[in-house]
């Protein structure tokens, strides 16, 4: 059987961490899928954040997630508007395992009918997070491909 991997962010912006996840889910997966849903918590859109994994990983399959809930929460009703979108854009894809570092993962993976993958779950091995990022590009910046530093400095 064909194992198939995905996993979801804004990538807001793209750092190690998020590299860690994409490279082990590669590593395990015969076909890996990455979703990158729109956001405004960075003046970069969503087009030029799907590049940045396409440049570093031709072989990983990018979507662009358009118009996502606004609603988020570890709520069932917050859990279910959020997984019914994603059941929408995996729906010609049969994926396998759900890859994150989050605890909703647990629910994405559920709720999809594939199995969770949990990478990284404490930040031990990565331990950065976009929101720093975002907070302090030159205290982080080796945190940071250097295209996705040039971009975000570029708009900086």
């Amino acid at each position: 059987m064909n194992k198939v991997g995905f996993t979801i962010g804004k990538f807001a912006p793209l750092h190690k961490g998020h590299q860690y996840l994409i490279e082990t889910a590669q590593k395990e997966m015969d076909e890996v899928y990455v979703i990158v849903y729109e956001t405004d918590l960075i003046d970069i859109p969503v087009e030029k954040r799907a590049e940045w994994i396409n440049k570093l990983y031709p072989d990983v399959n990018v979507i662009i997630a358009r118009n996502p809930p606004k609603q988020y929460g570890m709520d069932e009703k917050s859990i279910k508007i959020q997984t019914d979108y994603l059941k929408n854009i995996m729906k010609d894809i049969k994926g396998t395992h759900f890859f994150s570092s989050e605890e909703y993962g647990k629910y994405v993976a559920r709720d999809l009918k594939v199995e969770n993958r949990i990478v990284d779950y404490k930040r031990e091995k990565v331990p950065i997070s976009a929101t720093k990022v975002r907070a302090d590009l030159k205290l982080y910046a080796n945190f940071v491909d250097e295209i996705v530093y040039r971009d975000i400095k570029n708009i900086s």
